[in-house]
C-alpha cells in the first residue's frame, strides 16, 4: 500500500508538471547548450541578434528619408517666401505708379484750359518788378502779385495764332458745286425763227451761268426744238430761275423742259 501510494503521488506530481507542454522551448535550450559547448555559440548569438538589428536599420532609413523630406519642404518654403516678397514689391511699385497717374489726371481735369494753352504756346514768366513804397504806405491793393501782364501776353499770342489759322484757311479754294443742265426749248410753230430764238436764249446772262453747245432737233410736222447745254453753280443759279428768265421771250418760246440734269 505504501508503494502504491508513493507511485501515485509521483504520477500526480508529473501530471502537475508542464514540462511536456513546453517541450519545444526546452529542446531549443538544450540545442543552444550543446552548440555553445562545441564553439558555435557566437554564430547562434549573431543569428539571434540579426532580427533585432533589422528594426534599427529600418529606423535609420526612415529617419534619413524624413530628414530629406524636411529639407525639401524647407527649401520649397524659402522659395515661396522669396517669390512672395518679389510679388509684394511689384504690387507696391504698381500702386505707386497708379497713385501718380491719378494725381496727374486730377490736376489735368482741374485746369484743362491752362494745360492746352501751355502746350500750344509756352510763355516765359516776366520778372516781377520790385515796388517801392514811399512814406510808409502799405496799400497792397495797388500791387499785382500774379502778373496780369502774363495773361495779356498769352491772350495776345492766342489771338495771333487764331488769326493766322483763319487766314490760312481762307486761302484754300472752296469747293464749288456745279451742275450740267440740258434744256429743250420749244417754239410755237414751224414758222418761228430758230436763229432768233437761240439768240434770245443766249442773251440771258447771270453770275454762275455758262452756255454751251446747242443743236436743232426735229419734233414733227416741220417743227424743230432747240436743245442747248449750260453749266450752272448750284448756289447761284437754279432751274426755276432759268425757266423764269427764258419764258420772258414769249414771242419765240412756247415751253422749256429739262432733258438732263447732272452734278459735276
Amino acid at each position: 500500500m505504501c508503494r502504491s501510494r508513493t507511485k501515485m503521488s509521483g504520477l500526480q506530481c508529473l501530471a502537475t508538471e508542464n514540462v511536456w507542454f513546453d517541450k519545444q522551448r526546452y529542446d531549443d535550450a538544450e540545442k543552444c547548450f550543446y552548440e555553445g559547448a562545441n564553439g558555435t555559440a557566437a554564430k547562434a548569438k549573431t543569428a539571434v541578434l540579426q532580427p533585432k538589428e533589422a528594426p534599427q536599420k529600418r529606423r535609420h532609413r526612415n529617419s534619413s528619408s524624413h530628414g530629406a523630406g524636411d529639407q525639401e519642404l524647407v527649401s520649397r518654403m524659402k522659395g515661396m517666401e522669396l517669390e512672395n516678397q518679389t510679388l509684394h514689391k511689384v504690387v507696391e511699385e504698381m500702386r505707386a505708379a497708379l497713385k501718380k497717374l491719378e494725381l496727374r489726371v486730377a490736376s489735368l481735369e482741374k485746369s484743362p484750359a491752362a494745360v492746352t494753352c501751355a502746350k500750344a504756346a509756352p510763355v516765359k514768366a516776366a520778372p516781377v518788378k520790385p515796388v517801392k513804397v514811399e512814406n510808409g504806405d502799405d496799400d497792397d491793393s495797388d500791387i499785382d502779385l500774379f502778373g496780369s501782364d502774363d495773361d495779356e501776353e498769352a491772350e495776345r499770342i492766342k489771338q495771333e495764332r487764331l488769326d493766322a489759322y483763319a487766314a490760312k484757311k481762307s486761302k484754300k479754294p472752296a469747293l464749288i458745286a456745279k451742275s450740267s443742265i440740258l434744256l429743250d426749248v420749244k417754239p410755237w410753230d414751224d414758222e418761228t425763227d430758230m436763229g432768233k430764238l437761240e439768240e434770245c436764249v443766249r442773251s440771258v446772262q447771270m453770275d454762275g451761268l455758262l452756255w454751251g453747245a446747242s443743236k436743232l432737233v426735229p419734233v414733227g410736222y416741220g417743227i424743230k426744238k432747240l436743245q442747248i447745254n449750260c453749266v450752272v453753280e448750284d448756289d447761284k443759279v437754279g432751274t426755276d430761275i432759268l425757266e423764269e428768265e427764258l419764258t420772258k421771250f414769249e414771242d419765240y418760246i412756247q415751253s422749256i423742259d429739262v432733258a438732263a440734269f447732272n452734278k459735276i
